[in-house]
Parts: structure tokens; sequence; C-alpha cells
């Protein structure tokens, strides 16, 4: 069957063909209105185009010289100086202005003191010789007590020397629990000295030698005690509240609330110094813990040889100026701590006995040495913080430098000795501890007054660091949080160590107030939730700040 052919059908793509060359006809004239109309650039606009926009490579900039102020034409500093210049609040003021906040019944049971700052004198007394738990403002006195006995400057030092052969290397614990796992951080205060740059001394000193394998002792004599207090709860380590009290350490595993640091601190910093080493090519063996390297007897380096503090060594055997650090023994002049006293009644720093220099080479000699912070910026930041095991570990030393024992309770009653030396009143002060963990430590809110005042004075510079340090209320540390709602009055300007166990809350510092006076506080609560006790001292603290209570 034939099929028939249809014809092409051509018209429709003729019709498509045009429709696209009409439409590219569209748009030109269209441009074409729009460049007329100088609403698009080309051949027939009239009006400039606008500037390009700016790019990242800008001219040279020139500023008008501005003549520099001479004494003539200065003004006054905007701020006065703080003593003196405006007055002392009055007794009846603060009566006044606390009335209210006193009938809190969170208050109910407390002691509340109030004192001028500049002068001491009290403005409010309420309770203020009562004996009563001090929680953690107890630091306020060992910082006191440790300023006795550091010089403002004094670091700790973390040293390596050779044992009695070549291929023995001893690490002297030397009081600076704040080792950076790392290289040191010059502008930290925990983690100023490095143990990556200790490792990088000693590797380098031990090469030199040719000794490339070596057994690696810890001598542990200096300040040596338990690493908690019986006193303690035995859950505070476990859950961070404090870390074990050692005399080293690394600043990586500090304890804080929820993350607790290492058993045994002192391995923690063995281990990770001989791993350090190995990564250099020396290889490391570790010795047993306590044991002496040489022959049984010999004293194991300390840190006196190298200027640092005098430890017993391992013989038991006294330093070169034949006191025994724990027999109490007094200086060599003969006189007693009391009698050492400086003019302004602040017992004059000890001085550890030293051991003579160090060898240059052989048994002894230094082969690595890091420096710490200096003590007076970690007891500053023991109390922003509010960090129990550094408290414990800074307090430790100072009763070992000054002849004391160092268990807990011994460090405790020598913190009460120092405070009574700066001449304070410490009848009935009992201390278990120099943190305040302690459920049996009885203090008065005005001995901390009286510390807080002498701190203010100017005389003791190292306390006055460590004031210098205590959180700010809705700022730092342990008062990030406080003093943000309806106390708002005191943020920014209170500087308080807080204080708290169950049942026994305490808040002691110092406040600015509306008239620019300094004023020292010191509230303590007793059988009332943390909570309402915290909201009912910093309304107390507020009330300070803001009355002006002339």
């Amino acid at each position: 069957m034939a099929h028939e052919t249809q014809p092409a059908r051509r018209g429709p793509r003729l019709t498509y063909g045009m429709a696209a060359v009409w439409s590219v006809v569209a748009i030109l004239l269209g441009y074409a209105v729009l460049d007329v109309a100088d609403a698009a650039p080309g051949a027939l606009t009239v009006r400039p185009l606008p500037p390009p926009p700016p790019t990242e490579t800008v001219a040279t900039r020139t500023l008008p010289s501005v003549p520099q102020p001479t004494m003539s034409t200065s003004v006054a500093p905007p701020l006065p100086s703080l003593a003196g210049d405006t007055a002392a609040p009055s007794a009846a003021g603060i009566e006044q202005a606390l009335a209210s906040v006193r009938a809190l019944p969170a208050l109910g049971d407390s002691a509340l003191v109030v004192r001028d700052g500049q002068t001491g004198d009290v403005l409010l007394d309420q309770g203020g010789d009562e004996l009563r738990i001090p929680a953690s403002t107890t630091k306020l006195l060992s910082a006191a007590a440790i300023g006795q006995t550091f010089a403002p400057d004094e670091t700790l030092r973390t040293v390596v020397r050779e044992g009695d052969t070549p291929d023995e290397i001893v690490l002297v614990a030397g009081g600076d629990s704040l080792l950076n796992p790392g290289t040191g951080d010059p502008d930290a205060v925990a983690g100023r000295a490095g143990l990556r740059d200790l490792a990088e001394q000693v590797a380098t000193a031990l090469k030199g030698s040719g000794t490339t394998s070596v057994t690696l002792y810890v001598d542990e004599t200096y300040a040596a005690g338990p690493t908690t207090a019986p006193t303690w709860a035995s859950t505070f380590r476990s859950s961070g509240i404090t870390g074990a009290v050692a005399m080293l350490g690394l600043s990586s595993q500090r304890a804080h609330g929820g993350a607790p640091g290492p058993a045994d601190p002192v391995a923690a910093v063995r281990s990770a110094f001989a791993r350090q080493l190995e990564g250099r090519g020396i290889d490391v063996r570790l010795a047993a813990r306590g044991q002496a390297p040489g022959v049984p007897g010999s004293p194991m380096p300390t840190p006196a040889a190298d200027g640092g503090a005098s430890a017993t060594p391992s013989d038991g055997t006294t330093p070169s100026d034949g006191t025994t650090p724990s027999d109490g023994a007094t200086p060599s002049d003969g006189a007693t701590p009391s009698e050492g006293a400086t003019p302004d009644g602040a017992q004059a720093p000890t001085t550890a006995a030293v051991t003579p220099t160090a060898p240059a080479s052989g048994p002894g000699a230094v082969l690595g040495s890091v420096e710490s912070a200096p003590v007076r910026e970690q007891l500053a930041l023991a109390l922003t913080d509010s960090d129990n095991a550094l408290t414990e570990i800074l307090s430790r030393q100072a009763a070992y430098r000054s002849g004391a024992g160092t268990d807990f309770a011994e460090v405790g009653a020598w913190v009460v000795s120092q405070v009574a030396a700066l001449g304070l009143d410490t009848a009935g002060v009992t201390l278990s501890d120099a943190s305040g963990l302690s459920r049996e430590n009885r203090v008065p809110a005005s001995l901390l007054s009286d510390v807080l005042v002498l701190g203010y004075d100017g005389k003791h510079a190292v306390l006055r660091r460590a004031l210098d340090g205590l959180p700010i209320g809705g700022l730092t540390g342990t008062l990030a949080d406080r003093f943000t709602g309806a106390q708002h009055d005191a943020a920014g300007r209170a500087r308080a160590k807080t204080g708290t166990l169950t049942g026994a809350n305490a808040l002691a510092g110092s406040v600015v107030d509306d008239d620019g006076r300094l004023l020292v506080f010191v509230g303590m609560v007793a059988g009332v939730g943390t909570n309402d006790a915290r909201a009912a001292l910093d309304r107390f603290v507020a009330a300070i700040a803001s009355c002006g209570c002339r």
C-alpha cells in the first residue's frame, strides 16, 4: 500500500526565529531608552558615572598636628585619690542604711562588721567577736601568714640535678604546683614555668656530656606532708573541690568543681617529664619513689643549694646552719620570730638556710631549672579562684620555711601564730587547715576585718597583692555571678573572699561607696541555705556601697 508523503511544515520554524530576533531588538531599544534617561551607562549618557566603590587600599592619611599638653595647660586628674578626700561614713548612717537588711530572716544568726578601710574605725559590729566557721575566708588569714615568710618578688624553682653518677638525674620538687606541661608562658601565673623548657635544658646538658640513658629520681623532701586533711570530707578531692596537696604539679591538672586533679600530682609530673626527655632522645628509667641515688643514706640534692628553700635531706641530716626545719629552732642570731618584727609590726620574712652553691659539674650539678611566677601572684590567684590546694601548698611551704610542722593542723596552728605576730587578737581562734575546708575552724568576723584593714595600709606587699586578687563583684572569680541583680550597686566595685560550707557562709572584703570611701566588711551567716545566705550577704554589701552613710 502506497503511503502519501506529507509536505514539510516550515511556517512555525520561521515564526520562532523571528520572535528571537525581535526580542533582541526590544532589549537593545529598552537599553537605549534607559541610556538616554541616564538610568544606565552608555554612549548616550549625559551625566557622569558615580565614582567607583572604595577598595581595600587607601591613600596615605595625614592627621592635624596637635601640640602636647604642658604642665601649665594640663587639668587635674579626673578622679581624686582615694585616701582622705571624702568624709568617712558615720556609725549612725551605717546603722540606718542597714536596718532593713539586718532584719532579713537569712541574717537571723549572723555576724556583721563594717569598718572604715582608711582609718580602721569600726562603724558596725554585730557579733564580731563570736567564733564561727569561716569556710574559705580562712584564706585571708593564710595570706597574711604567707606574706610574712616570702619576700614580695620571691619565686619557686623546679630544678633537675645530676645524681651520684652521670646516668642518674634528680627532679627536685620545689613547690611549684603550676608548671605548664609545655612551654612556659611569661605572662601567666599558672604556667609561668614550662616542663618542656626544663626537659630541653636537661636533654641538652645530658647529650653534651654524652649521656643518652638515665635513671630518673624525684626528691620530695621539701615541705613533705599528707595530700589531704583528715578533717575534710572524703569526697572533696574526688569531686574537684580541692586538689591533692603536693610540692609539684601541672597547671593543666588544677582541680575545680566536677573536674578532680590527679591523686598523685608528683607522679603525674614525673611521667610527663620522662616522656618529654624520651621525645628528645633520652632513654629514661623511673626509680622507685623515695629512693635516693647512689649510696644508701646519701642526701638528695635540695632546692637550698640553688638559693631556694632549705629542705631536709633524705637521710635526716640537718641543713648547713645546724638547725632542723621541724624543731622550731630560732634563727642563727638567737632572736625568736616575735623579736624579729619590723617597725610596722609585721614579722620580717624569714631567710631559709642556704647550703653551698651547687657544683658546675658532677654530683649535684644543675642540669636544668625553671622559675615560677612570684608567690604573691600565685597567692592572688588562689584567692581569685578560691583554690584550696594552692592555698594549702603555699601555706605549707611558708610554715616549713619557718620551722613548723607540715601536716594540716600544724600548718593551721602556724597560720594563727603568724597572724598573732602581726599584733592581732587571735584569742580562741583555731585552724585545722589553711584553706577553710575544715568545719573545725573557728574565727571571729572581727579578726577577718583586722586582716583586711591591715592589708590595705600599704605596709605588707604580699598581703596587699593578695587582696588585689580578690574576686570582683559581677566580674571575676567566685563573684562573677553575684551582684548582678538587685544588688547591682556593688557590681564592679566590691572585692571579696567568699566562704561556702553547708550551713556556714561568709563574705569578707572591701567596697568603695558612693562617696568614694573605701569600706571593709565581713558577714558570716549560719543555719540557712547557701542561696538565701548569699542573697542576704549581697544585699548587705550593696546597701553599704550605695548609702553614702554620712
